[in-house]
């Protein structure tokens, strides 16, 4: 179980990992050895609540696909164990971010001592700068 808050957790069947190698420079053990780590998660095949997988799905982001699967490639580290944890880990933090719940935005007005303030002082810098002018006799 990859558990990503106190009530919620995806199920290892539901996610898809494997191995293939590395991009990039590495010397002779990069053509050899499949040490980057490539995860698949079908948002919408997943356990996950209807709510988050709306979520999932309306989130702007370019690791899922418009079929709904997320897709994470962890090549950053030499050993495929390492690589395997950054994914789940990547994984988790995808999933957590729709699980907090934005709060609504209150429209505001400034009050009127702030108008008040911000207009005097528009008014202040004005008269300096009007004071850098030429000096008439």
């Amino acid at each position: 179980m990859l558990q990503i808050t106190n009530r919620t957790a995806i199920p290892l069947s539901e996610i898809e990992l494997s191995a293939v190698r590395s991009q990039g420079a590495g010397g002779q053990n990069v053509n050899k050895v499949a040490t980057a780590i490539h995860l698949r998660f079908d948002i919408n095949a997943s356990s996950l609540s209807p709510l988050y997988k709306e979520r999932l799905l309306n989130l702007n982001d370019s690791r899922i696909t418009k079929e709904g699967v997320v897709i994470i490639k962890a090549q950053q580290h030499r050993t495929q164990e390492q690589n395997r944890e950054d994914a789940l880990d990547r994984l988790k933090l995808l999933v957590k971010s729709v699980t907090v719940t934005p709060k609504k935005r209150k429209p505001t007005k400034p009050s009127k001592t702030a108008k008040r303030k911000r207009l005097d002082s528009k008014a202040k810098r004005g008269q300096i700068k009007s004071l850098r002018g030429n000096v008439r006799d």
